[in-house]
């Protein structure tokens, strides 16, 4: 058999494997962050973590596939190592950035959703209160 197929299936195999663990990780341990940037909605927070699930595989196994090709032959065993370890170092490289951006992308919507609490008062307003009248703490009125 060839070694540039070899290479081929090995990269294959490899990149598959990785990318379908690092998705069932993120996907498990982002079930609980989703919930918590989805205040707690766990259904809605199921359907989103699914769906980050799947655009994760779709564009990682689009790459890994478009990454397939080799231009120069494998002609020994020290070339099928370089050229795998070339691959499968960018396909590293692609996972851990999609893996960051997904992070960053869900905590800016988490921190949004804390900052939102925040803000809102425990108690609704009860009414207003009147303006103070002119004296000597309050400031002088502005000259038109």
């Amino acid at each position: 058999m060839d070694l540039t197929v070899i290479a081929y299936v090995v990269y294959l195999l490899i990149s598959v494997a990785l990318t379908i663990w690092v998705a069932r990780t993120l996907s498990r341990n982002g079930r609980i962050f989703l919930a918590d940037v989805l205040h707690g909605n766990e259904k809605l927070a199921e359907a989103v973590n699914h769906l980050l699930v799947v655009g994760f595989y779709l564009v990682n196994f689009g790459f890994v596939a478009l990454y397939l090709s080799q231009e120069e032959a494998v002609t020994d065993t020290r070339a099928l190592f370089e050229a795998l370890s070339v691959k499968l170092g960018v396909v590293l490289l692609v996972l851990g950035v999609m893996h960051l951006g997904n992070v960053y992308v869900l905590n800016k919507i988490r921190r949004r959703g804390v900052m939102e609490r925040e803000h809102v008062p425990p108690v609704g307003p009860q009414g207003w209160t009147a303006a103070p009248k002119a004296g000597p703490w309050a400031p002088p009125a502005p000259q038109r």
